[in-house]
C-alpha cells in the first residue's frame, strides 16, 4: 500500500494536506537549504523542492514522498526567514507597496517516477508605516515564515491583495500536488 510520507516539519504544510483529507506521515528531510547563486530563484526553489523529495528515497521506496519549499521572491532577490527582528523589518519594509512573487518548488518521488515543478502566486502590500511593520513585528508571527510574514494570520492586514493560489502562499500548493497524487493512484504497483 503506497503511503504519502510529506518530508516537511512545517505546520502549515500538515494542515493544509490534513485538510484534503489524505492520510500521511511525516518525515522532515534533513538537508542543507542553502541556495545556489549562479542560477534563478525559480530554478533554486525548483531543486530544494526536489532535493528534500529525493532524500533518502531508497528507504521509503513503494511510499510517496512530497518535499517544498517556499520562497518570497522581489526583484530577483529571494526573502526567506528572518533571522532577527531587523532582518524582518528591512523586509517588510522592502516589500511595502511592492507585488512580489511566492514560489513553492514541489518534488513527489514515487519508485522511479518524479515529479517536479513550481507554483507562483503573487502579493501586493499595503504601503506600510514604520510602526505597521514594528507593531507586526512585535507580534512575532513573522518568524520562520519566508518574507517574513503569514497571510493566513495576522500578516493579511499587511495585503492589499493577492493573484494565484492562496495555499501555495501559505506554503503548499495543494491543488497542484493532488493533480500528481491522482496520477500516482492510477498507476499499477
Amino acid at each position: 500500500m503506497k503511503q504519502i510520507i510529506l518530508r516537511s516539519g512545517s505546520p502549515r504544510r500538515k494542515e493544509l494536506l490534513e485538510r484534503e483529507n489524505y492520510q500521511f506521515s511525516i518525515i522532515a528531510s534533513d538537508i542543507d537549504e542553502t541556495m545556489n547563486e549562479e542560477i534563478s530563484p525559480y530554478e533554486n526553489v525548483k531543486a530544494l523542492g526536489l532535493k528534500k523529495a529525493q532524500h533518502e528515497h531508497e528507504k521509503y521506496y513503494g511510499d510517496i514522498l512530497i518535499g517544498c519549499d517556499t520562497i518570497v521572491v522581489f526583484n530577483d532577490v529571494i526573502y526567506g526567514k528572518p533571522q532577527s527582528e531587523e532582518d524582518a523589518f528591512f523586509m517588510l519594509k522592502t516589500l511595502s507597496g511592492h507585488t512580489h512573487q511566492v514560489l513553492s518548488g514541489v518534488g513527489i518521488v514515487y519508485k522511479e517516477h518524479i515529479f517536479n515543478f513550481v507554483c507562483t502566486s503573487f502579493v501586493t502590500f499595503k504601503k506600510l508605516t514604520d510602526e505597521d511593520i514594528r507593531k507586526y513585528i512585535e507580534t512575532k508571527e513573522c518568524f520562520g515564515k519566508a518574507g517574513s510574514y503569514a497571510i493566513q494570520g495576522i500578516g493579511r492586514s499587511l495585503i492589499e491583495s493577492y493573484e494565484g493560489s492562496l495555499d501555495n502562499i501559505i506554503g503548499l500548493p495543494v491543488k497542484e500536488i493532488k493533480k500528481v497524487l491522482d496520477e500516482i493512484y492510477e498507476m499499477e504497483d
